[in-house]
């Protein structure tokens, strides 16, 4: 292995099912993934469940079972939904695992023995959704905004966590790393939240009013706040063979949990024990569903993955939310921009391409990829021979942004279909003459779709095994590097055509 890699996802609550913007942040994850892989890096790759707090225990009560036989129920969704879209995590999070618990209870008992954790009284607003303690300052035009959902009035007796101390601190190391954070938009969000001074972090709730939670180890009678909890997984989970990586080279998070959870408590905890913090957050936005803000508590907006996984395939699914959202910025989704992607880029394009390029190669050679000369090469086989493609593609995906890292291959591959086009091997094969003519063109058109079938491996895994499949290559997944041009495939026998992207028949059943 040429070097090791860490990344990591949020972890979903479990309190429902999981929706569309949950998938985009795997399958996001898992295309840096496997890009990583690609480039020979032993990757650690961690994504899963969040399963403590206050709302996981309201929606046991709901059902009338326990907290744990409800995430035992609500956990496996989100693990199935991964599997099906080939997300390939090294492991699957859960926070009620016993060694999870215990490294929570580690640090909780080192920032009290340090003196960082202190006991008293608080009176104020309490949002129940984000189960966390607000202020009037967080209000919006003087209401508290739909983010917080109801929020009370209490008063009780926590334990909190000093961040104030810190903050001079993690100001100075915003401004000494401007890349920390991506897209430097956000960045400026969270020094704008660093201006001003920090109130300590309530890090317990009694047990009188929340059961369902990993026990202070200084005071069993308390259990502790799930965003604590919750941060606590990146480190609890980062081993490899019982060794310890850190830290992450990338989370990855959606926006409205950088400020303050991942933008403050989190690198404030890791300041307060002594650890470095992950070298890169990046922020991605959110998904809406034709124009509509996804939202929880809006059961019409949310989209389920599942059915258009099942009708379309995983890469349909992968390709999508892909290649739309600008990472940083918000997408949207619909049927109707999902159909145009899926018949354009990956039906029309792609799966035409390949079905093409293999029909020709059986009909006019057997089916056997010809060799070719330097003598019958033109101008017009520059595009198909270039290894621009895999530069481009790779810088895009070392800036973090995947839709670019697509256009690049769906350049390539419209460049393909133009060549088809333009050279016209159809009618090149009437004629014996162009024999030595043609040979060239089957034989680039074979080549194309081996580095097309590296090349997309990181964002569509699934076609990427049926190209080469249909190419009776090795499985893969193949070094990034392989896709350069090449003269492998001389003499190589390939397979019948098969469809990889069925036309639609009907439209799909809307998740809205």
């Amino acid at each position: 292995m040429a070097g090791s890699y860490f990344l990591t996802t949020a972890i979903d609550y479990v309190n429902s099912a999981p929706h569309l913007g949950h998938a985009y942040e795997k399958v996001l994850a898992d295309f840096f993934a496997r890009h990583q892989r690609s480039l020979e890096h032993d990757v650690l790759f961690l994504t899963g469940v969040d399963e403590h707090g206050q709302k996981v225990q309201q929606s046991a009560q709901r059902e009338g079972i326990e907290p744990q036989a409800f995430v035992d129920q609500i956990s496996p969704r989100f693990q199935q939904l991964h599997e099906s879209l080939g997300v390939a995590s090294s492991h699957f999070v859960r926070t009620t695992d016993p060694h999870h618990k215990a490294v929570v209870r580690d640090w909780l008992q080192k920032l009290h023995d340090k003196g960082e954790i202190f006991f008293q009284e608080h009176e104020g607003y309490y949002s129940v959704r984000q189960e966390q303690f607000v202020t009037e300052k967080d209000k919006v035009d003087g209401q508290w905004p739909e983010i917080f959902g109801e929020v009370i009035e209490t008063k009780e007796p926590n334990y909190y966590f000093r961040l104030e101390p810190y903050r001079e601190r993690l100001l100075k190391f915003i401004e000494e790393n401007p890349e920390w954070i991506i897209p430097a938009f956000r960045r400026k969000e969270l020094l704008g939240a660093l201006a001003e001074p920090l109130g300590d972090l309530c890090i317990s709730r009694p047990k009188s009013r929340l059961t369902w939670g990993i026990p202070l180890p200084f005071n069993e009678a308390y259990v502790t706040y799930v965003w604590f909890d919750a941060l606590v997984n990146y480190y609890s989970f980062a081993s490899v063979k019982g060794s310890l990586r850190w830290p992450p080279d990338l989370q990855i998070i959606g926006k409205d949990i950088l400020i303050p959870a991942h933008g403050v408590y989190w690198p404030i905890m890791l300041f307060a024990l002594g650890l470095e913090l992950p070298k890169h957050l990046l922020v991605h936005g959110f998904w809406t569903n034709s124009g509509t803000k996804i939202s929880k508590s809006n059961a019409k907006s949310l989209i389920d993955p599942v059915p258009y996984v099942e009708k379309f395939g995983p890469d349909a699914l992968r390709y999508f939310v892909l290649r739309e959202m600008v990472l940083g910025q918000d997408a949207d989704f619909s049927d109707e921009r999902f159909e145009t992607r899926y018949t354009g880029d990956l039906g029309k394009k792609l799966g035409n391409l390949v079905q093409r390029a293999l029909s020709m190669i059986n009909s006019y050679r057997a089916g056997v990829i010809p060799s070719y000369d330097g003598f019958h090469l033109t101008d017009a086989d520059a595009a198909l021979r270039s290894d621009t493609v895999v530069e481009d593609y790779k810088r895009a995906v070392e800036q973090l942004a995947p839709h670019l890292a697509l256009q690049t291959v769906w350049e390539f591959v419209a460049q393909a279909n133009q060549y088809v086009e333009e050279t016209a091997p159809f009618k090149l094969a009437k004629d014996p003459a162009q024999s030595k003519r043609l040979d060239v063109i089957l034989a680039l058109l074979a080549e194309t779709l081996r580095r097309l079938s590296i090349l997309v491996q990181a964002a569509l895994p699934f076609t990427a095994e049926k190209i080469r499949a249909q190419l009776q290559l090795p499985s893969g997944p193949a070094r990034l590097e392989e896709a350069l041009f090449g003269n492998s495939l001389r003499g190589h026998t390939v397979g019948k055509p098969k469809v990889i992207f069925p036309p639609i028949e009907e439209n799909p059943t809307s998740g809205a």
